[in-house]
């Protein structure tokens, strides 16, 4: 194994089902259309690097036997994809040191903001993490990371390349349009996790066909699509698409 990535979370921001057991066009008794927010981890035979903290965190931790990551990267600050964040509370308190927390410069001061706890500690509860700007190319064990930023509305995400041993997997979530930076980091890549919230188009997501085009163009050995709502039934997409895209799942593990 150069590379390990699991799905923690494949859901949009409401999740799937939504609230009041509203499934839409998703088959309840597909155990994988049960979607919880968006997450994954990323690891190397020594480090783990979770990408961002879900309000689910701590279920998706539960769900698949993880108490310990080396690092934790938020894409942006919107609450579907941080405010799981003192769910690391727990991972602290294997080690008692602050876990390293990369964000873009604007994204990482809206969280200490919002989180100054977390980053600064409180009374007698020590900080639980160590907020570091994402600026350019870094190493995280033995794991490199570059970011591209992506429009996602008013406001960019962070689109993350991590290789290891000549693997590589890329993480696209959350962005309404393609930049040709964005294509620059993504191509040829062995596996593209990528937003495809729905079919119809969104003013600030990725849709289906968008997806798709984007695919083609990337070239990747494999695509795993999540950051999808409860129009997108797993079966019904394993009917329609290629053989080398798939949709993703909460659980879903693959070792490239």
């Amino acid at each position: 194994m150069a590379l390990k990535l699991t799905i923690l979370g494949s859901g949009t921001s409401s999740g799937v089902p939504r609230i009041g057991n509203d499934w839409g066009s998703c088959d309840a008794n597909e155990p994988k259309n049960r979607r919880s927010r968006v997450s994954i981890l990323v690891e190397s035979p020594t480090t783990r690097i979770l990408v961002d903290t879900s309000p689910d965190l701590r279920n998706q931790f539960l769900d698949n036997g993880i108490d310990r990551i080396d690092a934790v990267i938020w894409t942006h600050d919107h609450a579907d994809h941080c405010h799981g964040i003192d769910d690391l509370r727990a991972v602290f308190q294997q080690t008692r040191k602050p876990i390293p927390g990369y964000a873009r410069p604007f994204a990482l001061e809206s969280l200490k903001l919002r989180f100054a706890y977390a980053f600064k500690g409180h009374d007698y509860y020590p900080s639980i993490c160590e907020g570091i700007a994402l600026e350019g190319a870094v190493e995280i064990g033995d794991i490199a990371v570059r970011y591209v930023d992506q429009p996602h509305g008013a406001i960019t995400s962070a689109g993350l390349r991590f290789e290891h041993q000549g693997k590589s997997i890329c993480y696209a979530t959350d962005f309404g349009d393609v930049t040709a930076e964005m294509q620059g980091l993504y191509r040829n890549c062995d596996l593209f996790v990528v937003d495809a919230l729905r079919d119809k188009p969104h003013p600030t997501h990725a849709h289906l066909d968008m997806t798709l085009a984007l695919i083609d163009e990337m070239q990747p050995e494999l695509s795993l699509l999540t950051h999808m709502d409860n129009s997108m039934d797993y079966n019904h997409l394993i009917g329609i698409l290629p053989e080398h895209v798939r949709p993703a799942y909460d659980g879903y593990m693959k070792e490239i």
